[in-house]
């Protein structure tokens, strides 16, 4: 007898190292403080939510700050979490907790989409900026975040909307007064590029929206992923429905003296990234990241322009946010979110349990302060 043939197989690139698997509600968000402590969020989409926001402690994921600020009673309320989609430690070592208010994607209500800051050194709320309504609309979802503490009294947050159902744009937050405003709202780069422009295909599956009855529509989320260039100089960001990516100058986003035509004409086409990409990211090498959930992938792009790909991985299904660390490692949670019951005709078709990864990438998070 001859011995069997072994047949050729996608071959992995990179290390991929398990940090924590879930087997209750699935993940979005990660990050990782100063000090390797290491927080997730699981916004309400369908799943048995107990809390919007934990800490991984010994292998355990525990409500954070409290179970008490996680048991929020509306979907207004204005001092508790509601629905979070990403936390993300900035470069003075506080955690920011960006509540999107909007469970299952309903309509938010002033009091629900939030930035909240927790001091890591007491876990306790520090502060709590709330929108007003020409800013969050009720059409609004607060996807991602990132910082520049070296702008303005206390610094300046800048926020995607990536809404699948009104204007997408980019929100901006001045830190120290609290006061917030609309930016790129509506502009081509933040919508979604939709059929026949786009066409998206995940697992040999294409990525679509399905309805029990069959009924088919495209994805439609706008400005979802955000970076800020390793010298602040540059805001980037992406559709998550679409291969494009774009960046801003922050200088004209912080400025609020600029009107919409100023700031619309710093925008830059980054060009194809080759792949839809739910997060962006950045290290202190001036180096770019994006998720690629077509191919269970991450690649980066050089400062040279030329591109990498840090990890191909099958067990990495659907790399949604990434976190750049101070041990060195870039961590990305995976969440399967492709395989939910809305893209797969009323049957949720993920397996437990999701996975957050981290793999090696020789360089630290980019600290504007």
């Amino acid at each position: 007898m001859t011995a069997a043939l072994r047949l050729a197989v996608d071959e992995t690139v990179g290390d991929l190292e398990v940090v924590h698997q879930f087997n209750r509600a699935m993940p979005t968000g990660v990050t990782v403080s100063h000090g390797g402590r290491v927080f997730v969020c699981y916004p309400k989409w369908g799943d048995d939510v107990g809390f919007t926001v934990a800490e991984l402690r010994d292998g355990r994921e525990v409500a954070y700050p409290s179970q008490e600020l996680n048991d929020n009673r509306s979907d207004a309320d204005p001092e508790r979490l509601v629905s979070v989609q990403s936390v993300v430690v900035d470069p003075a070592d506080r955690l920011w907790i960006l509540d999107t208010g909007s469970p299952m994607f309903r309509p938010t209500e002033h009091g629900g989409p939030k930035l909240v800051c927790v001091d890591l050194t007491t876990d306790e709320v520090v502060a709590t900026i709330l929108f007003p309504a020409d800013v969050a609309l009720p059409t609004t979802y607060l996807n991602d975040v990132r910082f520049d503490l070296r702008r303005g009294d206390g610094g300046v947050a800048f926020i995607t909307d990536s809404s699948d159902q009104g204007p997408n744009g980019i929100v901006v937050v001045d830190l120290a007064s609290g006061e917030s405003w609309r930016r790129l709202h509506e502009h081509p780069t933040t919508k979604a590029t939709v059929p026949p422009d786009l066409r998206m295909v995940v697992e040999g599956v294409e990525f679509v929206e399905r309805s029990p009855d069959g009924e088919i529509s495209p994805v439609r989320m706008g400005a979802d992923g955000i970076a800020i260039a390793a010298d602040g100089s540059r805001l980037y960001y992406c559709p998550l429905a679409g291969r494009r990516w774009y960046s801003a100058s922050v200088d004209a986003l912080a400025d609020r003296a600029q009107d919409d035509e100023a700031v619309a004409a710093t925008v830059q086409d980054e060009g194809d990234k080759g792949c839809i990409s739910d997060g962006l990211e950045t290290d202190d090498r001036g180096r770019l990241y994006v998720t690629d959930g077509e191919h269970d992938a991450i690649h980066r792009r050089l400062p040279d322009g030329s591109w990498q790909t840090v990890v191909h991985d099958p067990r990495l299904l659907w790399p949604d946010t990434m976190s750049v660390a101070a041990d060195g490692f870039l961590y990305v949670t995976a969440n399967q979110l492709y395989r939910q019951d809305r893209y797969r005709g009323g049957v949720d078709e993920r397996r437990q349990p999701y996975v957050l990864f981290r793999t090696p990438i020789g360089a630290g998070p980019v600290r504007l302060r």
